[in-house]
């Protein structure tokens, strides 16, 4: 993600059927998940996924397969009818559960068909089956709501979730806000294949994630019906609206690329989005296969909004993006989208690796070396906030998204590459990417990757550049 307020680069604009879809979720991301059920007492499923930073965020008990959301949105009354089914896995016998949706109404709430009881408690809706679900048990949640969705506010002070345009709206989650517009278990942990079906009115395009299947306009409206296929966590899900101008083609190595982009930002970023395909390219060769069939950008101008974010396979740009910015967003649907978080405060492993895929494009396409940027920043002093806490433990939600998680990071991975070389440091960003491709990862296990890889014992150097608070010394 990308942005002035949060640099250098998470938020900056310059710089299928039930037992099929559970099946898509690999066997370690369903043992994780599992071990999350604890979090729960007895037979209650728990209000939160156990994340220290949000307590609050993603439930226990149970695990998402698939999300189908049947969306239509009026921009003009920013109305939002919505109804979601989840089809699920009881992790633990349960005879109450929680999803995470905040501020709109619930009208009815099934549990495989039969009503079940339900109340509402701040972010929390927690559903009371008629019959409690055993241990392993698949089950359809079905919650049909309504009302005018908005944004939620971060611990950093900005706004993400359902964020409205003067054309449609800026959907973009991280790390909060799915819950604005559909019910879900809002933790990176749990991730899922989603199919939605959104109506907005004839001229305005809804866009999501995945592979377009169709569109009909019928009635002065116009339903999209997109599908993701590949394991996504909740915060990476989008339904951008807006009036866009659409391309559409197929890369040479068959990728389905899918641009949406405002006209007041079509001049600026057709250049850059052009090198979209050679981009994903490079960025193949480092990091190993694109992760995804599909791919593109959402270019909307929503001035107010002050980021980017990496949205599996179409990140949505604020504005026209520069090419930095591109790379950047690009390289997460490899490190963030594909690899995901188990806790947010690893988030350096999402923010440090997309900020050093920059300089190395930087260093590989005719810019600064890696070796200078790491040097320019260096240069700051002792009081700079660069030093101001270790990326791998930021201390609280609200630094998650703050300078030493993007540029101390990557600072931390060219260290890295210093220490071990360029062959094993490609070698480990390849492998990194290859075994948790589609599951979850770890500080603690990017680090036994590193070592076990290269044949060097490197705690001294996690510690000094991931775990240390102020500025480290250099021999």
């Amino acid at each position: 993600m990308t942005s002035p307020s949060r640099q250098p680069a998470r938020r900056r604009t310059a710089v299928l059927r039930r037992e099929a879809v559970l099946a898509t979720v690999p066997v370690a991301v369903a043992a994780l998940l599992a071990a999350a059920g604890p979090a729960a007492a007895g037979t209650t499923g728990g209000a939160g996924a156990g994340d220290p930073y949000f307590p609050l965020a993603g439930n226990g008990g149970y695990h998402v397969g698939h999300y189908g959301l049947t969306l239509r949105y009026d921009t003009g009354t920013r109305h939002l009818d919505g109804k979601a089914v989840l089809t699920a896995r009881a992790t633990q016998k349960l005879t109450r559960f929680d999803l995470d949706l905040k501020g709109l109404k619930v009208t009815s709430v099934t549990v495989d068909r039969t009503p079940a009881t339900f109340k509402r408690g701040g972010q929390e809706l927690v559903v009371t089956p008629r019959h409690a679900l055993r241990a392993g048990q698949d089950f359809r949640v079905t919650v049909a709501y309504h009302g005018t969705p908005k944004p939620v506010t971060d611990p950093d002070g900005s706004a993400d979730g359902w964020i409205p345009t003067d054309d449609g709206a800026f959907v973009a989650g991280e790390p909060q806000g799915a819950m604005t517009w559909f019910p879900a278990n809002n933790h990176p942990k749990d991730k899922s294949a989603y199919d939605f079906t959104i109506t907005v009115p004839k001229g305005r395009t809804a866009v999501a994630n995945g592979v377009l299947l169709g569109q009909r306009t019928t009635g002065g409206r116009t339903t999209f019906h997109w599908r993701e296929t590949q394991p996504m966590a909740a915060y990476l899900a989008t339904a951008t609206v807006g009036k866009f101008k659409v391309e559409r083609y197929t890369t040479a190595g068959g990728i389905q690329v899918y641009n949406a982009v405002d006209a007041r930002e079509a001049t600026a970023a057709a250049p850059v989005l052009k090198k979209l395909p050679s981009v994903l390219a490079w960025e193949s060769k480092l990091f190993g296969p694109y992760p995804f069939r599909a791919a593109g950008a959402i270019v909307d101008h929503a001035p107010g909004v002050g980021y980017a974010l990496e949205t599996q396979t179409r990140p949505v740009y604020d504005s026209a993006p520069d090419t930095s910015t591109l790379v950047h967003e690009s390289a997460h649907q490899w490190f963030g989208d594909s690899v995901s978080l188990t806790s947010w405060k690893d988030i350096w492993l999402n923010e440090g690796f997309a900020t050093y895929a920059e300089w190395l494009y930087s260093e590989q396409h005719g810019g600064d070396s890696a070796q200078k940027s790491f040097d320019r920043l260096y240069a700051r002093p002792a009081g700079d906030g660069l030093w101001a806490y270790p990326p791998a433990d930021p201390g609280s939600g609200e630094n998650i998204f703050g300078t030493p998680v993007y540029a101390r990071g990557a600072m931390a991975l060219h260290e890295l590459r210093e220490a071990v070389g360029d062959k094993d440091f490609f070698r480990i960003l390849r492998a990194w990417a290859s075994a948790h491709r589609g599951g979850h990862g770890t500080t603690a296990q990017f680090e036994r990757l590193a070592e076990r890889t290269s044949g060097k014992q490197l705690d001294g150097l996690f510690h000094t550049w991931l775990y240390t608070q102020g500025k480290p010394g250099r021999a």
